[in-house]
């Protein structure tokens, strides 16, 4: 039996390459600010005086005079426009339920999704019937929503080419609030394999697929998937693992830098702390120099 023994090693201190913002952590209770001229956001209340308090633990954010709080973990609060994966958990009268990380199950429409070689035509009766041959409980989906409703409770769609169920693949879920909001959430990175990172916090990953692949045509039939891509979606997935385990925020840059750096460990070895720590040390430093 072999046992692996790790010298310890000083703590590298990130203050010394992160530059100081305004933002900053606070728990439950803790005064923010002493300013009178500061509005209430959400994540924060009124204390005595004019001290202004949090509420939850989290990052604070400022954006002008309204102070709000970030917290570190929370279910998804969607809003329009965001990408989200979720997973099929019914199949309903014209109409899919998915799971995708929020209080309520949220509700994508028949209507809302393009049928097959990408018609677009009215939806009838022949179609409802075959609703189970377009997608059934547990296919993943990636789709933009379209609408919130007041019980918090949200509506699909897919009428893009780039929306619809997904393949084979990885899927990972951490807290929607280390998702980076970014103009695109769907990334071939050059690794070598696709990324999705939903605003929803449910992130997939898999083999690399071409931007003018529709992904609402998608056969059920599983395919062998090269022991290189599996590698590298393995690879990916421990590195994104490491990121969400130390608060990192989640974009494709970041996601990058820490491939880079997990290359010149194995693929089982990014799963130890020490490892991750290490990486996560050398992507925080390298986001730091990008943005000096």
């Amino acid at each position: 039996m072999s046992v692996e023994i790790t010298l310890p090693q000083e703590r590298k201190q990130l203050r010394s390459y992160v530059s100081s913002e305004d933002n900053h952590f606070v728990y439950p209770g803790e005064v923010i600010t002493d300013d009178a001229g500061f509005m209430k956001g959400h994540g924060t209340f009124a204390d005595t005086g004019d001290r202004l308090s949090a509420s939850v633990a989290g990052l604070v954010e400022r954006v002008n005079k309204l102070v709000s709080v970030k917290p570190f973990k929370t279910r998804y609060n969607g809003e329009v426009g965001d990408v989200v994966v979720g997973r099929i958990v019914e199949v309903g009268q014209k109409r899919w339920r998915v799971d995708i990380h929020t209080r309520l199950d949220s509700i994508l429409l028949l209507s809302a999704v393009n049928l097959p070689g990408g018609e677009l035509r009215k939806r009838s009766t022949k179609d409802e019937l075959l609703m189970r041959s377009y997608m059934v409980e547990g296919d993943l989906v990636v789709a933009e929503v379209q609408a919130a409703f007041g019980d918090g409770s949200l509506s699909l769609h897919t009428r893009n080419l780039k929306y619809g169920k997904l393949p084979q693949g990885i899927l990972i879920k951490v807290s929607p609030s280390i998702v980076k909001r970014c103009k695109t959430h769907m990334h071939n990175l050059t690794c070598g394999a696709t990324v999705i990172l939903g605003n929803n916090g449910y992130i997939w990953i898999g083999p690399l697929m071409s931007s003018e692949v529709d992904l609402s045509v998608r056969i059920s039939t599983l395919v062998n998937v090269a022991k290189s891509d599996r590698e590298v979606i393995a690879r990916l997935r421990n590195c994104i693992v490491a990121l969400s385990t130390y608060g990192v925020l989640l974009y494709d840059t970041s996601v990058t830098y820490a491939y880079d750096a997990s290359l010149v460990h194995d693929v089982k070895d990014l799963c130890r702390p020490e490892v991750q720590e290490e990486i996560v040390d050398i992507t925080r430093r390298n986001l730091a120099q990008q943005h000096v």
